[in-house]
Order: structure tokens, then sequence, then C-alpha cells
């Protein structure tokens, strides 16, 4: 769970609740499982941008561009990127 404050799902205002469920959509399937959920579910990392949903909804919206499964690489190259990116930036996340 993050350390910051976030927005349950349980009360969320509607804009929070839109944002969430057009990043939600905006995923390739395989993405749609959350590594770390929160409590209610949602994954940690979207619950770390609750307090801003116009910026949840466009910062996920990139993300998910860059996933769309009619780009070339799979889910596995995906990974290994991060992986790699991760470990350049000592970053354990």
């Amino acid at each position: 769970m993050t350390w910051i404050k976030t927005v349950p799902l349980t009360e969320a205002a509607e804009s929070l609740r839109r944002a969430i469920q057009e990043q939600r959509q905006a995923y390739p399937p395989e993405y749609s499982s959350p590594v770390f959920p929160t409590k209610d579910g949602a994954s940690a990392i979207v619950a770390s941008h609750s307090l801003i949903p116009n910026t949840l909804l466009h910062a996920f919206s990139t993300f998910a561009a860059l996933m769309a499964p009619d780009l070339p690489l799979c889910r596995r190259q995906h990974e290994l990127i991060a992986t790699v990116v991760s470990v350049s930036n000592k970053c354990w996340y």
C-alpha cells in the first residue's frame, strides 16, 4: 500500500469513480488484475493518484496507450523493460 493519502473507492466522488473506470477500460485484459490490490480491490498505484482524478485518468491513459495490444511488444517484453529501467534507476517498485 502507498504511504501517501488515498481516497478509498467506497468514499470516491463521481469524478474519481469515472476516472478509475475509464482507466480500467483502456488497459489490455492481461493487465486487469491489480498486482498489489488495496482493501477495496483497486490497484495501489492507481489509488496513489486518487486525490487528483483528472491526472489519474491522463497519466494512466498514456500508459495504456503504450501497452496497447496492437503494438509489437508482448506483456513479457513490457515487464522485462520495466525491470531493467527500475534496476537502472535503483528503484525497488
